[in-house]
């Protein structure tokens, strides 16, 4: 089947009442855990490092979560492709409901950098594992139809989550950020386990875990991310520490790419990199995570603290962000059933340039309204490129490799977000150090001035991104053909 033929199938078909529909609405539920957690805390940063310090440390907060996702992606891409979708996703939900669980009780800086790596672990299997379920049990004909309500779930977490973050930060607590999770969660394992099925899998099929190449992977990148996030701060750029750590990183991921090639089943198949469809996708996935979450880290502060608003009004201008983004996904469908994948994605290329040189203008006298209209063009942006290469690599590949190319994706843009983070908040770090002297540990310590021109810098930095992304674009073919078949089925 090509692409051209989705336009037409009908909504009835595959809407929640439909036979599917119970299914359909527990992907959802369950891509409302990640959504909301996508957003709720970056408003929430500052009343965080008020109650628990760690000024230099909050990149973390984020960067560890997405390296917590990035490492298991794969894994659980691996397992659910001979094992089945449905017990790794109940495993990822539970996973994730006990982080937030845990998060919510966090005593210092420290334990909840620990507790969103817990997090990050369950959302590693939530995100790629339901978009997997979506694909097996829909064509990419029905996907088309299927994207608007996956992106209606964005569309709501993106106002609830940075409002809630602002709320919950200014009236009650920031805990509560981490609490909001456990019924959306309990609801969602509870529709899966009651309504979800599979064909099973040949019993002769076994998992041989690449524990090696996962080991390899976490140390290199972690590496790299404490080089990031640490250099210039408790240690100089071009001091022994950096460079060791920077060495190691590469001679760890050459090495994980040597173990990958001898592994009888690796984390990570050097296929995916070689096939021009999903290395295509995995591509401008790593520069969409790259420039979402970090500007997701420092949009909220910018606002708050050198536009002086409060965490409510902070959340807002964030929320522009991630509402551009469902409402750019849920039309990309026919988007790129008409003019085609590549074309769809460069539009939105197009936007996220627009959107990263309007960001450029915002300067501390601006309305916060500007720094809104900038994140809601960035976010159509986003919507019109990750959703269309998502839909091309699920296309490109049978269904025994499907659970392998949505993770590689997925973990693409989670390693994307990791470093993206980290390399922001190294030069908002450098920034603010060669103005002081030193870093300060809280914001309250920051003379006035400093803080705006650290952060046009990270806005300069991704604007430079914004166009690798454009640029990324054109690597993706114009259609697609859809492989293997189907194997999954709803249940009534």
């Amino acid at each position: 089947m090509t692409t051209s033929t989705a336009a037409r199938v009908p909504r009835a078909d595959v809407g929640l009442r439909s036979a599917r529909g119970p299914v359909l609405l527990a992907v959802m539920l369950s891509t409302g855990l990640v959504a909301i957690d996508a957003t709720i805390l970056a408003t929430a940063v500052p009343a965080v490092v008020r109650d628990l310090g760690g000024l230099t440390q909050f990149p973390w907060l984020f960067s560890i979560y997405v390296l917590a996702q990035a490492v298991s992606v794969p894994v659980y891409g691996k397992i659910a492709d001979l094992y089945g979708r449905k017990t790794v996703m109940l495993v990822g939900i539970g996973l994730f409901v006990v982080g937030s669980l845990l998060c919510g009780a966090a005593w210092s800086m420290g334990s909840l950098i620990a507790f969103r790596a817990l997090q990050g672990l369950g959302a590693g299997a939530i995100q790629p594992i339901g978009m997997t379920i979506v694909g097996d049990i829909y064509s990419v004909a029905e996907r088309a139809t299927v994207q608007g309500y996956i992106a209606s779930v964005w569309a709501v977490a993106s106002l609830v989550g940075p409002t809630l973050g602002g709320v919950f930060s200014e009236a009650l607590t920031w805990r509560w950020i981490f609490f909001v999770n456990l019924p959306l969660g309990l609801a969602a394992a509870w529709m899966l386990w009651r309504r979800f099925s599979e064909t099973p899998r040949p019993a002769a099929a076994r998992p041989r875990i690449d524990y090696a190449g996962t080991v390899l992977l976490l140390l290199g990148t972690v590496a790299l991310l404490v080089a990031l996030l640490e250099g210039g701060v408790l240690w100089g750029w071009a001091s022994p520490v950096s460079i060791g750590l920077f060495v190691a990183s590469v001679v760890l991921l050459v090495a994980f790419v040597v173990v990958e090639r001898r592994a009888a089943e690796p984390v990570l198949p050097l296929w995916v990199f070689r096939h021009r469809v999903v290395g295509g996708a995995m591509l401008v996935s790593l520069v969409v995570g790259v420039m979402l979450l970090g500007l997701t880290s420092y949009v909220p502060l910018y606002a708050q603290g050198v536009l002086g608003t409060g965490a409510i009004v902070a959340g807002f201008a964030l929320a522009a962000m991630t509402i551009g983004w469902p409402i750019a996904a849920s039309t990309a469908g026919r988007l790129y059933l008409r003019l085609g994948f590549r074309t769809t994605m460069l539009i939105g290329s197009v936007f996220a340039v627009l959107g990263s040189g309007i960001l450029l203008l915002v300067r501390p006298s601006s309305s916060v309204w500007l720094l809104a209209g900038a994140c809601l063009v960035l976010g159509l942006g986003f919507g019109y490129v990750a959703s269309p290469s998502l839909v091309a690599a699920q296309s490109a590949v049978a269904w025994n490799e499907r659970g392998v190319a949505t993770s590689a994706s997925i973990f693409a843009r989670s390693v994307g977000s990791a470093v993206g983070v980290a390399a922001f908040g190294a030069v908002a770090n450098t920034v603010v150090h060669d103005r002081l002297g030193r870093t300060p540990d809280d914001l309250e310590s920051l003379p006035p001035g400093v803080l705006g021109p650290a952060l046009q810098v990270v806005f300069l930095v991704a604007a430079a991104v914004s166009v690798t992304m454009l640029l990324a674009s054109f690597v993706m073919p114009r259609t697609v053909q859809e492989a293997g078949s189907d194997h999954a089925v709803a249940t009534s």
